[in-house]
């Protein structure tokens, strides 16, 4: 029997890593890797260390919202109580604050809570949540816009990520006119071979007539999925207008907050395929429910990014599609080196870790290096 557990203390460090050269997509620039690191202790001993999000910009607000206004609703409370706990920190987005942060926030703490639940059933998040598979398929995140770069550049992209063990990859769109964009993933599709898994991902940057003339052009190019295809201010509905003219299913879900907001995408018949992040939204507790409502609706799981703790998720349900990562070694040394146990990767399949909670060994080193706040 598990002995009953209080939180003791919940400490967070963000950490910076510039990045060498511009990995932005169609709406954005990057220009360094961040993350937050979380650690929560509890009054029995178990303790977790976990990694979330890539927030560029407010990494010390993260910190700082962990350490003022959240560690002290929760310090005492039974860390099995996830839900109580959610709903206590959950009472903090008031309409007059900024809630994108502050969920933030909250995702690293609930992400920490599931870790030393594990730890202390001796389980991994997967096994907890459900345990439906044991090795996921996972696919890199590229097709960068960068100054120069050309088809054969692209070519040679895609054969990099096919060397590096990956089943795919989810290409960068939405930056240049319809036709232009669909010669570039022309070019990745000729270079990655048939059987390579090739997505698609606008970041929002067309509306729904652009996106649609897209659709058309590269549907004889067996793409996966079409994510974010529209501008963010009519999305839901630009992209169930885009739903109906083509048979690429269409994907969403990382730009919402809340399971609110992917149950929205859902009665909107916007979505194939939702691929809320748990770093995103809260963490564990409200991706799961998230799940739940996919699954309810026929719509699949992906995870925006987050490999560290999306092959714990998508791995637990039997509606997950694959994980996320950057194979490109420049873009995320994070996932490269700090995660100094990831899973073995072969012939495109992950193997889900198998350690307590979500089984993660971070390079102490490293975190203290680049540390900012």
């Amino acid at each position: 029997m598990i002995a009953d557990m209080r939180i003791h203390s919940v400490e967070a460090v963000a950490i910076d890593i510039p990045l060498r050269k511009n990995f932005g997509g169609s709406t954005y620039s990057v220009l360094k890797r961040s993350t937050v690191i979380t650690r929560l202790r509890t009054d029995e001993g178990p303790a977790s260390e976990v990694y979330n999000g890539d927030n560029r910009e407010h990494g010390r607000e993260i910190v700082r919202i962990i350490r003022e206004e959240l560690a002290p609703l929760i310090i005492g409370m039974d860390v099995f109580a996830t839900e109580a706990i959610w709903a206590k920190l959950f009472a903090l987005s008031t309409a007059n604050r900024d809630r994108k942060t502050l969920m933030e926030a909250i995702a690293c703490v609930d992400c920490a809570l599931w870790d030393v639940i594990g730890k202390a059933a001796g389980r991994s998040v997967r096994e907890l949540l459900g345990g439906f598979a044991v090795a996921v398929p996972i696919i890199s995140i590229g097709g960068y816009y960068m100054e120069g770069k050309t088809l054969a550049d692209i070519g040679r992209e895609m054969e990099a990520y096919r060397r590096a063990g990956m089943a795919g990859c989810k290409f960068k769109v939405g930056g240049l006119a319809p036709e232009q964009d669909a010669a570039r993933v022309a070019a990745a599709r000729k270079a990655a071979g048939a059987d390579f898994l090739l997505a698609v991902d606008a970041n929002r940057g067309w509306n729904a007539g652009e996106a649609i003339a897209f659709a058309r052009l590269v549907e004889p190019l067996d793409i996966r999925w079409f994510e974010e295809p529209c501008h963010w201010y009519d999305d839901a509905a630009m992209m169930a207008r885009v739903r109906s003219q083509t048979p690429i299913p269409i994907t969403a879900g990382q730009s919402e907050i809340t399971s609110h907001g992917v149950r929205r995408l859902i009665d909107a018949g916007a979505v194939d395929i939702i691929n809320y992040d748990a770093s995103e939204g809260g963490g564990v507790t409200d991706w799961r429910r998230a799940a739940a409502l996919a699954a309810t609706a026929g719509v699949a799981m992906a995870h925006h990014e987050e490999s560290q703790i999306a092959q714990q998720l998508i791995a637990a349900v039997p509606h997950g599609t694959c994980v996320e990562c950057f194979a490109d070694p420049q873009r995320d040394p994070v996932w490269q080196s700090m995660w100094t146990n990831r899973p073995p990767i072969k012939d495109g399949i992950m193997q889900v870790s198998t350690g307590p909670g979500f089984g993660l060994e971070l390079d102490a080193q490293m975190i203290e290096k680049y540390r900012v706040g």
